[in-house]
């Protein structure tokens, strides 16, 4: 994986200047044809992010053509991950520090976990700490959940116009329900999707049920935070810098790529980027954390309005791929929930359709989109949905198969949307 480097981001977008630079200066140097820039999606750790990495670059050098010299980027982003979330198929060296509780001792907030909420969320340590206490507790006294609720929500507010708040949405503005509605029905909510996942047990008290819903809560306010965070570092941090690679070294071919909210990352660079920048030849978008209709023109169940991105694959001189699997629970079941607005009045089973996924059923309402099976041909522009079911679909709960995504058959989806010439 060399030549590679790093481009670190703040939680603003601002850009580690001096590896910025150094990418700028040695990228030329260095004879890179083609740029292989990754962003991780809810890792807060950088080991593990790295090792994401070097697993997923690891098949490249070897597909590459005699005539390709590849450089590798990882993005670095702070995007929190839950100590007790299983991430499958990493060595045990990058495994979560923490131990995190013993088998059955039910929804507890260990000390790793409160280190990484007390960074992400500055100036809320007496919150996070009662927050912690009524998780211990887990009192049958409905007042306790409502004060719950109260405290995750107040954890991820910003105000109606910072500027924050405009990259928390994909489709349109508003607040997700799960921030407004009546907080026992939100956690009742989300302990029965977690059963249907396998997340926990189908049977047991109703109170058990309730906060492990209630902790599953916090793990979703915490991403709707980082999900915002993301589309602030694409299109303000690392969509600039491609701007200034493409100035200091216009023959060098860049491929976007990320993974879970990195996907999101990567989609909202494109939207921050000059848009005179024609380098950019591919964006592969692996179990995307974001709505499947973030790049259409026209919503199907609102016409008047499009998604975020709409019109941004046309920023890309080729296709905006995106992978998905119908194996990724954390996408198909839970991310629905959690993005339903304030005020929508869809039925429960509408969910799926107006709040779903990309990286769970690929890109939806634009025009002209294709869906190819993995291994064929994929086309040369345009927005393209991969079917990658055969391939991600392994791991435990919480995450499932969503980081499943360390395979040969996807760094070929990589090389064959870019056009990258193979051996």
């Amino acid at each position: 994986m060399e030549p590679y480097w790093e481009l670190t981001f703040d939680a603003d977008g601002d850009v580690d200047t001096t590896q910025r630079d150094r990418l700028l200066a040695e990228v030329p140097r260095e004879r890179v044809t083609d740029l292989l820039v990754l962003a991780h999606g809810w890792n807060n750790d950088h080991d593990m992010a790295t090792d994401l990495y070097r697993r997923f670059f690891t098949p490249c050098q070897e597909l590459a053509g005699p005539r390709v010299r590849l450089g590798y980027v990882g993005v670095l982003w702070p995007a929190i991950r839950f100590p007790d979330e299983r991430i499958p198929n990493f060595e045990p060296s990058v495994q979560a520090t923490g131990a995190g509780p013993p088998p059955g001792a039910g929804p507890l907030l260990d000390e790793p976990t409160m280190r990484l909420l007390s960074g992400t969320f500055p100036d809320h340590d007496a919150d996070l700490d009662r927050i912690g206490a009524l998780l211990a507790e887990r009192s049958e006294v409905p007042t306790r959940l409502y004060e719950y609720g109260r405290l995750v929500r107040d954890l991820v507010a910003v105000h109606q116009n910072s500027a924050a708040h405009r990259f928390a949405d994909d489709t349109w503005t508003g607040v997700p329900a799960m921030l407004t509605d009546d907080a026992v029905e939100v956690c009742q909510m989300f302990a029965a999707a977690m059963e249907g996942t396998g997340q926990q047990e189908l049977f047991g008290s109703l109170r058990k049920r309730l906060w492990n819903g209630a902790h599953e809560l916090l793990r979703q306010a915490s991403y709707y935070a980082m999900k915002r965070r993301a589309g602030s570092v694409g299109q303000l941090g690392l969509g600039p810098a491609i701007g200034l690679l493409a100035r200091e070294a216009p023959d060098v071919r860049v491929h976007l790529i990320g993974h879970s909210f990195g996907a999101r990352l990567v989609a909202y660079a494109l939207r921050g980027m000059p848009a005179s920048v024609r380098t950019v030849k591919s964006t592969t978008l692996l179990q995307g954390a974001f709505s499947h209709y973030a790049f259409s023109k026209r919503l199907p169940h609102a016409p008047s309005r499009g998604g975020a991105l709409g019109g941004m694959q046309r920023r890309i001189d080729g296709p905006l791929v995106a992978c998905y699997s119908r194996h990724d629970d954390a996408l198909g079941k839970i991310y629905p929930l959690a993005s339903k607005l304030a005020g929508d009045s869809s039925t429960f089973l509408g969910i799926w359709e107006r709040w779903g996924a990309v990286g769970y059923d690929g890109i939806r309402a634009v025009d002209g989109a294709k869906r190819v099976k993995l291994g064929r041909a994929i086309p040369a522009k345009g927005c393209v949905s991969v079917d990658a079911s055969a391939v991600v679909r392994r791991g435990g709960p919480p995450s499932g198969a969503h980081s499943d995504i360390c395979h040969e058959e996807l760094a070929r989806v990589v090389f064959a949307a870019g056009r990258i010439p193979r051996t």
